[in-house]
């Protein structure tokens, strides 16, 4: 099937899919406390990040813009360690969720965060499993596909998952 560009036969025009995209961060502290923020316009607690802007910002910019804009920090290396597809459902819009593993800052860097008070309410580093257990779900379950619950790094490579949940067939 080809694109079509005329005017004329505009009516048989292959439409591209539209998938939202959104990327998220692992920031830790010297100690390995994982990073955690509360939203002000959704219950329950996230880790930096958002939706790739759509004038063609990579995940990794989407990343590093996301947690500068929503904490003030800058990260300058991750490892994408997990990428998770989610289903659409009645009022979620599904898409494509990238989580990169930006290991640990210096608390030089972590004793600076600023806020962004539109989104951002509060924050706070607390061990991994006590984020766990504030997380929403389906953050939660890919922090847990990537890290251990004593917050170790898992050693397998990339993380591939729908709906948060790891697909058997996919190594």
């Amino acid at each position: 099937m080809t694109e079509s560009t005329s005017e004329s036969d505009a009516g048989d025009a292959f439409v591209l899919p539209r998938v939202p995209v959104s990327a998220g961060a692992l920031v830790f502290d010297q100690s390995g406390r994982l990073l955690i923020l509360r939203p002000t316009y959704k219950s329950g607690w996230t880790i930096p990040g958002g939706v790739m802007a759509a004038d063609g910002e990579t995940p990794w910019e989407a990343c590093r813009r996301e947690v500068r804009e929503e904490c003030g920090l800058e990260v300058a290396s991750g490892r994408l360690a997990c990428m998770d597809f989610r289903r659409v459902k009645e009022g979620n819009p599904g898409g494509i969720r990238f989580l990169f593993d930006c290991g640990p800052l210096p608390e030089s860097a972590l004793s600076g965060i600023v806020l962004q008070p539109e989104e951002i309410s509060e924050h706070r580093l607390v061990a991994v499993a006590e984020a766990l257990n504030l997380l929403r779900p389906p953050i939660r379950r890919r922090v847990i596909a990537v890290r251990t619950r004593a917050g170790a790094a898992r050693k397998e490579g990339l993380v591939y998952l729908e709906d948060g949940r790891r697909v058997p067939a996919v190594r």
